[in-house]
């Protein structure tokens, strides 16, 4: 079924103004397009779509997923499939690696807040 932007960014959980970023930033293919210029998409789209949503909630960015995109289709056809099977597994490392450095500062600055806010006279 084809279905207009707003119509596949609803099914999909996001804004038509979503697609439109992860289209420019090379996350989803140009979409077919109705005669007056409309983009149509349909339900591969809409999952490739979700699959994209997914890795970003796991931390992922557009900058991370954007060398993989081929690799999209492979997780819609097979959710299950882990990213460490396919090219996907240093970019997962990678952004292992920024996370683990993000909570380590931030442990860091909690630490000197906490030890500031406890010092006598510190109110």
């Amino acid at each position: 079924m084809d279905m207009r932007i707003g119509d596949a960014a609803a099914a999909a959980g996001t804004t038509p103004r979503a697609l439109r970023l992860y289209e420019q930033r090379g996350l989803l293919p140009p979409p077919a397009r109705t005669s007056s210029g409309q983009r149509v998409y349909d339900g591969t789209d809409v999952a490739r779509i979700r699959v994209i949503r997914t890795l970003l909630g796991l931390g992922l960015t557009i900058e991370d997923l954007r060398g993989h995109a081929e690799s999209f289709d492979l997780l819609v056809a097979d959710p299950a499939r882990r990213c460490a099977n396919n090219s996907g597994g240093p970019v997962v490392r990678h952004r292992l690696a920024a996370l683990d450095a993000e909570i380590a500062r931030l442990t860091r600055l909690r630490a000197a807040l906490a030890a500031a806010a406890l010092r006598p006279g510190a109110d």
